[in-house]
């Protein structure tokens, strides 16, 4: 089994993958074990990626073109989520591999496409430093006390990679994102990689 360090807290090994369109989200779901992080002495293991445009998280009050969310969930049914944030500028490498599975799926609806052995670890953070809180899903049911890691780093991405995930979803609409929520009393933290805590 090959291992790969990714972000601080994870390690990856390579699977057999599943890209779908379920007309509201593009989403890469990994088989089996791809990884995981470890939060507070609890494990979450990757099951899933998908992406929303514009970003449903800002930095600063400011909304980027697109957002990754890399979905965890613990053994006892616990989620926690990795977001990584995008503006336009320069091809993002992991979506350049899997675009042309990307343009097979976007005249489909709820269809999976098998897209063979995709390491978790080409989805780049680009820095150490992340946001840290307690949240929700952004997607129903809308699950509470999530724990969500905002990388600080915005990645680049191109218009075409962009409006390439918007026209797979076809659901008639500029975006896939819900509206950004208010904080609502939430601490929201800034970790960086020096930082003794999780």
């Amino acid at each position: 089994m090959i291992y790969i360090f990714f972000f601080s807290l994870c390690f990856i090994h390579f699977l057999y993958d599943n890209l779908m369109n379920n007309c509201l989200l593009m989403k890469l779901r990994w088989e089996g074990g791809a990884g995981h992080i470890k939060i507070n002495g609890t494990q979450y293991q990757l099951n899933q990626a998908h992406w929303h445009s514009p970003s449903e998280h800002t930095i600063n009050g400011r909304r980027f073109d697109l957002e990754v969310h890399l979905v965890h969930e613990s053994n006892d049914g616990k989620t926690a989520v990795v977001g990584i944030m995008y503006k336009i500028g320069r091809a993002d490498f992991f979506l350049s591999m899997i675009e042309d599975d990307l343009k097979a799926l976007a005249h489909t609806k709820g269809v999976e496409r098998n897209i063979g052995v995709i390491d978790p670890k080409q989805v780049k953070l680009g820095s150490r430093k992340y946001y840290r809180y307690i949240g929700s899903l952004t997607v129903p049911p809308c699950t509470q006390d999530v724990v969500w890691t905002i990388v600080r780093k915005v990645r680049t991405v191109t218009r075409e990679q962009m409006k390439l995930i918007r026209e797979a979803v076809h659901d008639e609409s500029e975006t896939n994102s819900r509206p950004v929520q208010a904080t609502n009393k939430r601490s929201i933290r800034l970790y960086r990689p020096n930082d003794p805590k999780e």
